[in-house]
Parts: structure tokens; C-alpha cells; sequence
């Protein structure tokens, strides 16, 4: 096993690679945006016109169903090239080519001047994006820079899995503890919470929080908490949802 520590570079180059690329690809052209998420939209981003960032947006699955919602002046970025590439592509087949798909890395916004000379209104970060950014202050940072981006009063949704959950999950990461405890982890994870695996997506890097460290770091980067939820305490998903994607809990915090 290679040992070298999962960086930002690590979580690009395997959002890059072909096998996650048409993954992508494909539940952005035929999946489209969740029920719970639709539940969500509706009533935190109330206004249709309004200046909106997607963080993370992949290959625009979820942009894409918001454009079919109604919303007209939409944002979207992900620092994977062949992701945004395919986004643009899906927006071109579709009469969306008003939405401004952007290069950029969440945490450090300022590299793209679209992004920084707007006060959005609202801001998301869906299907786990945040929690694929390796490192606390790193995934603290992106918060902070989408605080900053946002107008006041700006509603941020974002979701993560919740590794209290349920008792198998707990009992899990009881084990996981333990290895961590004797070094006996895997030796690439960058902090307690990390998992790193390889599905049909292909290599995928992610953080499992508990509530108690999403939080901390909502409070710690000036948003204040909102609401937040288990996925099926708000909608129940299709089965081609649920085979795409895991429990997970929805969140949502506003800019002060």
C-alpha cells in the first residue's frame, strides 16, 4: 500500500479520472436533483432570481436540476477539469449555457474574479462535497471562503455523512478507534474520521463527522446553524437515488 498522505491533489486527480468522470456524468444526465433536495431548495432559496453558488457542482447534476427548477442566474464550480467540462457540455444539450461553470478550488475563492466580485445569495455544497476535502482547517477554510463570497443573511445547504447515525455505524467507527489508538489505520488517512475506498465511482476520498464537529466548524467560520436532518426524515428517495447514494445528513446555516 502506498503510505503518502491523501492531499487536495490526490482528491482532484481521482475526480479527473475517466471511471468517476462518466460516473458523474451519468447522474447528471439521467438522475437529477433528489427529492429531499428539492424539498430543501424550495424553502431555503425562495428566490428564483437570486445570485446562487454551487459548490462542488461535478459534472452538474445538481446545477442542472436547478436550472429545470427555475432558477436563471446560477454559479457553479468544481476544481476538477473533466468534471466541469462535462457540466458545460450537459448545459450546452440542454439551452443552459447562462450558467457560469468555473475552475476553481473552494478554498481559495479569490482566484476566480467572477466568484469574488459577487455577493451570492445563497450557497451549496451537496452529496457530501465539503466532506471531500482532506483536513479540518482545509474543509474550514472552504467554509470561511463561502462566508465571505455570500451576502448577509445567505443560506448555505450542504450535506455529510453522520458517523452516530446508527448503531451500525457506531459500532465501526468503535473499531476504527481502536486502530487509530494503536497506528493501526490506514496509513494514507489525513485525520481520525477518513475513509478512502474504491467502488464504481472509482477512488474516492471522504471525511465521516459526527454533529458535534459540523458544529464546531459552522461556528467557527461565522455561519449559524439553521436546521439540520437525516435524509429520510425529509423525503423518501427513489431507489435509483439510493442506489447512487448513501444516508446522509442535510444541513443548512446562514450567513449572520
Amino acid at each position: 500500500m502506498d503510505a503518502k498522505k491523501i492531499t487536495a491533489a490526490t482528491v482532484r486527480a481521482d475526480f479527473n479520472d475517466a471511471v468517476a468522470v462518466a460516473h458523474y456524468a451519468r447522474a447528471a444526465h439521467f438522475l437529477g436533483l433528489w427529492e429531499s433536495e428539492r424539498i430543501l431548495i424550495d424553502r431555503f432559496f425562495r428566490n428564483k432570481n437570486a445570485p446562487l453558488i454551487e459548490a462542488g457542482c461535478g459534472a452538474g447534476r445538481a446545477t442542472l436540476g436547478l436550472w429545470q427548477l427555475g432558477y436563471a442566474n446560477l454559479t457553479a464550480f468544481d476544481f476538477a477539469e473533466e468534471l466541469v467540462a462535462q457540466a458545460r457540455f450537459l448545459a450546452e444539450g440542454r439551452g443552459a449555457t447562462a450558467i457560469r461553470f468555473k475552475v476553481a478550488d473552494a478554498t481559495a475563492l479569490t482566484t476566480c474574479h467572477v466568484i469574488r466580485d459577487t455577493a451570492f445569495s445563497g450557497a451549496l455544497f451537496l452529496f457530501n462535497g465539503l466532506m471531500q476535502i482532506p483536513g479540518r482547517e482545509q474543509r474550514r477554510a472552504a467554509l470561511r471562503e463561502l462566508h465571505r463570497v455570500c451576502a448577509p443573511g445567505a443560506p448555505l445547504l450542504f450535506t455529510t455523512h453522520d458517523r452516530d447515525a446508527s448503531p451500525t455505524e457506531r459500532v465501526l467507527w468503535r473499531l476504527e478507534t481502536e486502530r487509530w489508538i494503536h497506528a493501526q489505520q490506514d496509513p494514507r488517512l489525513v485525520e481520525f474520521g477518513d475513509r478512502y475506498f474504491e467502488d464504481e465511482a472509482g477512488r474516492t476520498f471522504m471525511h465521516l463527522p459526527d454533529r458535534r464537529e459540523i458544529l464546531e466548524d459552522l461556528a467557527g467560520t461565522g455561519w449559524t446553524h439553521a436546521f439540520d436532518a437525516m435524509r429520510t426524515e425529509i423525503a423518501r428517495e427513489s431507489r435509483a437515488v439510493k442506489d447512487f447514494s448513501d444516508e446522509c445528513r442535510f444541513w443548512v446555516a446562514r450567513k449572520a
